[in-house]
């Protein structure tokens, strides 16, 4: 076992859709380590089959209670290696992990970032506009608060990134039409998958491009709104 993986917390990309973007570290770091905690067991066994690792998968997410989260930190102060992973994409980006790494660092544990990919860093790459700076704000809330989460976009002076689910979206762009009618929008739909479409243009034209195109709802998306 290398230093990397010892008695340490490292915390894994994965891909977002397409299994082939994954990092020769992370596959290295996800044999080597000593047990591997997901978001989605499911979900992550059927990673590491595809790459042909034979690893244990331990339940970890953001039900997980404080217990549980404690014994996983005592085992690394024994040595013990842990990967986290979530079920796409970078974990700490609007997926859980953060208390898990907040108690390993209180503990002193040293904790490793192994980049790669996410739908963040995706949508910027093909944006074709000024991303020199922006604004992150992850999932719009599901009820309380969601008009306010649309005012500041609206607000903003920035560009605003932001995940949308395949369920609200299309209430959520109307919401958005409402408040900001003017602003233009990126809208990357099942990034790195088979059906992968990044559709831009005014709120209301992409808006009636997903209403007359139901089938297309469907998949995680990741959304730039943004001043022309």
């Amino acid at each position: 076992m290398t230093p990397e993986t010892k008695g340490q917390l490292l915390i894994v990309a994965t891909p977002i859709g397409n299994l082939e973007d994954i990092t020769l570290r992370a596959l290295r770091v996800l044999r080597e380590c000593d047990t591997v905690l997901a978001e989605d067991t499911r979900v992550t066994r059927k990673l590491l089959s595809h790459h042909g690792i034979d690893k244990p998968a331990v339940s970890c997410h953001e039900h997980t209670d404080e217990g549980k989260l404690a014994r996983l930190v005592e085992e690394m102060k024994e040595g013990k290696s842990f990967a986290y992973v979530t079920d796409a994409g970078t974990p700490g980006l609007s997926d859980p992990g953060n208390r898990l790494v907040s108690l390993a660092v209180a503990a002193g544990i040293p904790v490793s970032p192994i980049p790669g990919a996410s739908a963040l860093g995706a949508i910027v790459s093909v944006a074709g506009i000024d991303m020199r700076e922006f604004v992150f704000l992850g999932f719009p809330p599901h009820k309380k608060g969601r008009e306010t989460f649309f005012k500041k976009v609206t607000a903003s002076e920035y560009p605003v990134i932001y995940y949308e689910s395949p369920h609200r979206v299309i209430k959520n762009l109307r919401l958005l039409g409402e408040f900001a009618p003017e602003k233009r929008i990126i809208v990357g739909r099942e990034l790195t998958k088979m059906f992968e479409e990044v559709v831009r243009g005014p709120v209301a034209d992409v808006l009636a491009y997903f209403e007359a195109n139901p089938g297309k709802v469907k998949g995680e998306f990741v959304v730039i709104a943004y001043s022309a």
